[in-house]
């Protein structure tokens, strides 16, 4: 570095004494728009959150509100074999033969 050791506090005191000399004039105008432009952005997020509360419906969280449990079945579901009922006697079973 041709410089020598100028980092650390060496470096930002010479950068600020830097800006000082050649950024004097400029930097109450400087001031004045970045505190500008922090008030106008602090209104307009204001004024978006009052905007986004009278816009949006007040709707009950989702664990308020009462939903329908899909993990079970409402009703029995019938099961996977027939019953002796439900086999009709016309048809014959799988494990005989049919009679002619």
């Amino acid at each position: 570095m041709p410089f020598g050791n100028l980092g650390g506090w060496t470096g930002l005191i010479l950068i600020v004494i830097v800006l000082l000399l050649f950024a004097a004039p400029k930097l109450p105008s400087l001031a004045k728009n970045l505190g500008q432009s922090m008030r106008i952005f602090k209104q307009e997020m204001k004024s978006m959150k009052t905007d986004d509360a009278s816009t949006t419906p007040q709707v009950a969280p989702p664990a308020a509100a009462p939903a329908a449990d899909h993990s079970a079945p409402a009703a029995p579901t019938a099961p996977a074999t027939p019953s002796a009922e439900q086999v009709r006697s016309d048809e014959p079973d799988a494990g005989t033969a049919p009679k002619n």
